[in-house]
């Protein structure tokens, strides 16, 4: 089985690492971090993240996993996607009375926030089980579909509160990646935020890899900054093919002067640089 219900040893020694290293909280370690790698794709969270301060691996990843990615020193965060309904994970059954339209470039369905047994499946069995094997908390994708689903907002922010006063709880952290024009009610109960497209980005449309427009790219640097101002973890990630080096230079350029942790990778989030980008 790909999840144990059980919480094992390795997820113990995770948790007790999690409280002592360097005698640091959690908060502190993720604000000192200077590498951010968003290890989701297929194989990417087995890859060599020994050299990276902040990492997001899949909520699947074992506690094995977890605690070895713990033991070399990074803040590890599950994945979890509350926005959408992905037909691969375990919860998929019990999900599936709450989807919405199919989105298919993801080969996933948009989810019914609004729906009070949704946001209970997510805050009260989905969350607790990943939690349960040893994460430093969670990193929440698709916030931002209540942009294109606006009845779905208040929803939205209810399920992300829930889970902000969960991991909190336990001293751990929330991070959510996107939707910055819905950041207001959020912004109290996240630790941090990544910023994807910054300054290239993935064309669905073509299926080709492009830069991002000027007007684009400020727009997204002045969400950066806001999130800096409040204190936030901030960081980015653009997508480019791997021979692209003017588009990681400017990509990494971007991110660090406006204070953000840069990240580039491919659509799928396969590539993992074994050397970390950093910030002069």
């Amino acid at each position: 089985m790909r999840f144990r219900h059980l919480i094992t040893a390795a997820a113990v020694a995770a948790l007790v690492w999690t409280a002592a290293a360097d005698g640091a909280t959690l908060r502190q370690r993720a604000h000192a971090a200077r590498s951010f790698a968003f290890a989701i794709g297929d194989g990417a969270s087995t890859r060599d993240l020994s050299r990276y301060d902040l990492v997001v691996v899949d909520g699947d990843t074992s506690a094995t996993r977890v605690a070895q990615l713990k033991r070399q020193g990074a803040v590890v965060l599950a994945y979890l996607s509350v926005g959408t309904i992905e037909p691969t994970r375990w919860w998929y059954r019990a999900a599936a009375p709450y989807r919405l339209e199919l989105w298919g470039d993801w080969g996933e369905w948009y989810a019914d926030t609004s729906t009070v047994a949704y946001r209970d499946l997510i805050a009260t069995r989905v969350a607790p089980r990943i939690l349960a094997k040893g994460f430093d908390g969670l990193f929440l994708d698709n916030v931002d579909m209540i942009e294109t689903h606006p009845a779905q907002a208040t929803g939205m922010v209810a399920v992300v509160r829930a889970l902000g006063r969960r991991v909190h709880g336990t001293g751990r952290l929330l991070f959510t990646q996107n939707g910055q024009e819905i950041l207001g009610p959020m912004l109290p109960v996240i630790d941090g935020w990544n910023r994807e497209d910054v300054t290239a980005t993935f064309d669905f449309d073509t299926g080709r890899y492009r830069s991002v427009g000027v007007t684009d790219t400020r727009y997204a640097t002045a969400a950066i900054r806001r999130l800096r101002a409040a204190g936030k973890v901030v960081m980015t990630t653009d997508y480019m093919l791997a021979a692209n080096l003017t588009a990681r230079r400017r990509a990494v350029d971007v991110a660090c002067r406006n204070g953000a942790l840069p990240f580039t990778s491919d659509i799928g989030l396969r590539r993992i640089a074994a050397t970390p980008l950093r910030c002069p």
